[in-house]
């Protein structure tokens, strides 16, 4: 009795599996076969750790669930400095860096940060993706690059107006990487500090300002104390996801497919996200939260910024070429890109 008893439920078990085979019931997830683990040092809320996010999800979603991503940001398995050589290392196979904050070891990719006229981040990601695919910058020797994108612009945002010049004179203003020699080029005095020391460091007078890109103004609620952002776009901060060249060597083809088209997407999808999403979002909060005024230089005057600017480009080709770098070809080659994806 007992064994009929199990032959009949051993023929429920194989019916039913076989209905939902057949007829599409739901069944349980196979386990991953493929699990990779992602760095980044910023927080989740960011722009480029939202990237990261939807870079997995995208992932296992187009491989079925053959791919598991592990995100580990803010620092929690790699640091900002340590960030690519933990990816040589194996600490995590996938790294979120910016080559803007290490221009020694990425010197061509460091063009991309020049005050070349960017005025938002889709146009800033894809000129930078386009570069990189056209120069195979040797720097990435060792390395898979998966994903690439900019942020906007830095904007300079005070506590009062920056018109001119003569207003800008001698502010201190804090700025990180490349923001340094673009203000002291205009006049004003930089200070390097970490972005979540600005609110006290404004509120108690010792900067009077900050130039970056302007989620800021919302994220950290800078727009309470800082009522005026200056409408001249200066430089971008370029990240870079990589992968080390062994282990991407050894992925399987199908995912390296879909790691490749991600690739594609990536400046586009992370360039309108934080444009739109991330700072258009803000600069509207700002305005209508705390009377945010958006101020716009003269035709004039934005000619002399230009002006001032324009020798940090002769510098950087000169220093490059030095080096052996195509470094004319590529500044050139920005341009033209610069100019093609301001039209899309």
């Amino acid at each position: 009795m007992n064994r009929r008893k199990s032959l009949s439920a051993l023929t429920a078990t194989l019916t039913a599996a076989l209905a939902a085979g057949l007829f599409g019931l739901p069944q349980a997830a196979s386990a991953a076969e493929v699990t990779l683990t992602y760095a980044f040092f910023a927080p989740a809320k960011t722009f480029p750790a939202r990237q990261m996010t939807h870079w997995a999800e995208q992932l296992a979603k187009r491989t079925n669930g053959k791919v598991d991503v592990k995100t580990f940001p803010g620092g929690t398995l790699l640091g900002a400095k340590e960030m690519y050589d933990g990816v040589t290392k194996g600490v995590a196979d996938i790294g979120l860096g910016s080559p803007s904050y290490d221009p020694g070891r990425f010197p061509l990719t460091s063009g991309v940060a020049l005050p070349v006229g960017f005025t938002n981040a889709t146009q800033a990601s894809r000129t930078l993706w386009a570069l990189t695919k056209e120069f195979k910058p040797k720097e990435y020797e060792g390395f898979k690059v998966i994903a690439m994108f900019t942020t906007e612009p830095g904007f300079i945002q005070t506590k009062t107006a920056v018109r001119n010049a003569a207003d800008l004179a001698g502010m201190k203003l804090r700025a990180a990487g490349t923001g340094v020699p673009v203000l002291k080029a205009l006049g004003a005095a930089p200070i390097g500090m970490p972005m979540p020391e600005v609110p006290q460091s404004v509120q108690t007078g010792v900067i009077n300002g900050t130039m970056t890109s302007r989620e800021v103004l919302q994220d950290f609620k800078l727009a309470e104390s800082l009522k005026f952002v200056t409408d001249y776009p200066t430089v971008v901060v370029a990240f870079a996801a990589v992968m080390d060249q062994k282990k991407w060597d050894k992925l399987p083809a199908d995912v390296k497919k879909v790691i490749e088209e991600l690739a594609e997407e990536m400046p586009g999808w992370t360039g309108n996200y934080h444009d739109n999403e991330n700072v258009g979002a803000a600069m509207a909060w700002a305005a209508k939260e705390h009377k945010l005024q958006v101020v716009s230089l003269a035709a004039d005057e934005r000619a002399r910024w230009d002006g001032k600017l324009k020798s940090m480009e002769d510098e950087w080709v000169k220093e490059m070429s030095g080096k052996g770098l195509p470094a004319a070809a590529y500044l050139k080659r920005m341009r033209e890109l610069r100019d093609q994806f301001a039209k899309k």
